[in-house]
């Protein structure tokens, strides 16, 4: 198991376990969030607030279905569980539970995580959710 695999799924374990700050141990001081929003902060400590606003107002938790590490990369592909409980995609919270389908890569950096990039399919937590009504099907 390369090391950014193992930083990695240290992440969701601490993640899980309520252990939010221990995650500021396993990411670079400078660290890079590619999959936060374009105004939120970067860095170690943004990394922390972002992960805890997650767990406390999403109550998130990820299954992790499939996870490929090459050097000092590492990809997972998860689904995301989750309450939609505030109106941060820009519609009134529903309270409703979704299942999102995610990407996630991180890049490992003198022993430490670097780089992450996430990719969420939000549109689909509108549609489950009932924020957002799904378009009709198309004929193919």
């Amino acid at each position: 198991m390369t090391t950014a695999e193992k930083l990695a799924l240290q992440i969701i374990d601490h993640f899980h376990a309520g252990e939010i700050d221990r995650i500021g141990d396993l990411v670079t001081e400078d660290f890079i969030d590619h999959g936060a929003p374009p105004w939120a902060p970067q860095g170690r400590e943004a990394y922390v607030r972002i992960m805890w606003w997650l767990k406390k107002n999403l109550q998130i938790r990820y299954e992790i279905h499939q996870v490929v590490a090459n050097g000092d990369l590492v990809a997972a592909r998860a689904t995301v569980h989750g309450v939609h409980n505030t109106d941060h995609l820009g519609f009134p919270a529903t309270g409703k539970p979704y299942a999102m389908k995610t990407m996630h890569m991180y890049r490992a950096e003198g022993g430490l995580l670097a780089e992450h990039w996430g990719v969420r399919d939000e549109l689909e937590v509108l549609w489950q959710t009932g924020a957002l009504k799904p378009p009709a099907p198309v004929a193919l």
